[in-house]
């Protein structure tokens, strides 16, 4: 079998990578496992400065599923490449860097220190918030998504991947626009804006009042996204949301996504990443499928 698949120009030796801010830069998981086991770490959420993040509370349980505000809590690229980016790479994986800003010159400035650094591919957060937008998403239209994009490919010469958020009407279009912007893969879905209130309290359960849902709960919505980008679009899509086992893993794929990331499910169990994979080559053996990317966007609609 093999497992083996290009992604957005990122040769990975299977599908399976580890979501921004679930993963951290790898160091905690590293104890449990080999980290050169996944297709591809993808870091945490990093920016041009450091950041505290939100007020606490910053995280809660709900059904099947949870809620966060961290913030984008970072030391910021200084310090990753210093400190973590070493470590990273004495693993036999990608390494993808998810990169925040809140202006599209934070987001220059960013991306030219990533391109000079020794990782795999650059994952843009477009569910930061725009301070000179009134605070609006950068993924949140067309034309933002596709500007933002447009400028970082400018000074970024490493596969650039741009990370969806789904609060929007039509996540089509927003892939459509940083596929126009020159983009070389497209990640969805980043977490539904979600709130939780402790009815003794009366309080919302976080600091920030509202966080975004990830976890099992978000599954069919974050498929069906997939799907319709898959539809709209001809670059790769890494496929996330509530993902926690191999069977999980083919839907995405099914679906349409060339690779998957696991989120919330790191937090399940550490070894998620690692089921999943054994999940994937399990459905292959099964079924006798030669090659994982066959499996690729092979759903039959009715």
């Amino acid at each position: 079998m093999n497992t083996k698949i290009n992604f957005a120009g990122i040769e990975m030796k299977n599908p399976v990578t580890v979501a921004a801010g679930t993963f951290s830069y790898g160091r905690e998981f590293s104890e449990f496992f080999d980290l050169g086991k996944l297709g591809g770490v993808i870091t945490k959420g990093t920016s041009l400065k450091p950041r505290s993040g939100s007020k606490p509370s910053r995280i809660c349980e709900t059904a099947s599923g949870m809620l966060h505000s961290i913030g984008l809590q970072n030391p910021a690229i200084e310090y990753f490449a210093k400190y973590d980016l070493p470590n990273l790479r004495k693993f036999d994986t990608k390494i993808i860097v998810n990169a925040c800003a809140n202006s599209i010159e934070e987001y220059i400035e960013l991306c030219k220190i990533l391109d000079t650094l020794d990782i795999d591919g650059v994952e843009l957060n477009l569910a930061c918030t725009d301070t000179e937008n009134r605070g609006l998403a950068f993924g949140n239209t067309y034309e933002s998504a596709r500007k933002v994009t447009s400028e970082v490919r400018k000074v970024l010469r490493k596969p650039l991947i741009a990370k969806l958020t789904p609060n929007v009407p039509d996540i089509a279009s927003i892939a459509k626009g940083v596929e126009d912007g020159g983009a070389d893969g497209v990640s969805l879905i980043n977490t539904l804006l979600g709130m939780k209130i402790d009815i003794h309290t009366r309080k919302p359960a976080l600091g920030n009042n509202t966080g975004g849902l990830s976890g099992p709960a978000i599954k069919p919505l974050a498929v069906r996204m997939v799907y319709q980008v898959s539809k709209a679009v001809n670059i790769p899509i890494l496929g996330m949301g509530g993902i926690v086992s191999g069977d999980d893993a083919i839907e995405f794929m099914l679906a349409g996504a060339t690779a998957i990331s696991i989120g919330a499910g790191n937090f399940i169990d550490p070894y998620t990443s690692i089921k999943a994979i054994e999940g994937i080559e399990k459905y292959m053996e099964r079924y006798d499928i030669e090659n994982v990317s066959d499996i690729v966007g092979k759903v039959k609609i009715n």
